[in-house]
Parts: C-alpha cells; structure tokens; sequence
C-alpha cells in the first residue's frame, strides 16, 4: 500500500498538534505497530516545533509523508537557517533547555538529514522503517 499526504501549515504552535494528529489518522491505514506509530507521532512533534519555532515569522510549515513499501518518510520544511555544522549529540546539561529534539528523533528514526534546499530554506527528511504488527498471531 502506498500513502502520501501534502500539508502546508502556518507557522503556529496549533501546527504541531494538527499534523501529530494527520499522521496518526494516515498510519491507521498501515499495519504498523502502536510502538512504531508512537515514535512517529513523537518525530512529527519535534520536527514540527522545532520548524514553528526557528521558522521566519509569518511563514508556513510545509510537510510531506510518504508511507510505500513498509517504509514511512517523513519531510518537514520552512523558511529559516538550521546554523547546525555539528553532528547531532544530547546536550549534557541535564537540567538545560532545549537542544534535545533533533538527537531523540535521530534515536528513533533510521536516517535523518537536513536536505539541500534553496537558501533561506530548511528541509529535514527522516525515514524509519515500519515495524509490522504480527497478522497471525499463531497458536
């Protein structure tokens, strides 16, 4: 089975809870498992706060999924600058504030890559393979 869906958001925090919510509703048509269709919900919510948050004010939030062949892409993009040239690492402040969005989706997906865009735009793509719940459960 092969999905697709096209949003394009306004850069608003109501943004991250509508497109948690689109991408649960699209992976209910999949076989994926409650475990790896959590881990998406929670790669849309950091990608898509992280766009609302470091976007250009009065721009939209663009998103592309792409559920084909047991694999889920997901493409969230704005205008803005990602100013990351260091690889992704937990902060190792415990009690610091933010910083932790990009390593906990790095965690969950199986790649993860800011795209090369025009400039004054930013593209991050992360693929994670979709774990399938078992049709047969067996005896």
């Amino acid at each position: 089975m092969s999905l697709s869906l096209i949003l394009s958001l306004p850069r608003q925090p109501s943004t991250v809870t509508c497109s948690r919510l689109v991408l649960a509703a699209l992976l209910s048509l999949t076989d994926a498992t409650e475990e790896c269709r959590h881990e998406l919900a929670v790669i849309m919510t950091e990608a898509c706060t992280n766009a609302v948050m470091h976007s250009t004010p009065g721009s939209a939030v663009d998103i592309n999924v792409t559920v084909d062949d047991g694999w889920c892409v997901l493409e969230v993009g704005n205008r803005g600058h990602t100013g990351r040239r260091e690889p992704m690492r937990l902060p190792t402040d415990a009690l610091r504030i933010g910083g932790r969005g990009l390593p906990l989706m790095a965690s969950f997906a199986d790649t993860m890559a800011f795209l090369p865009t025009a400039a004054g735009h930013v593209r991050l793509q992360i693929t994670k393979r979709l774990s399938a719940r078992n049709a047969d459960p067996g005896p």
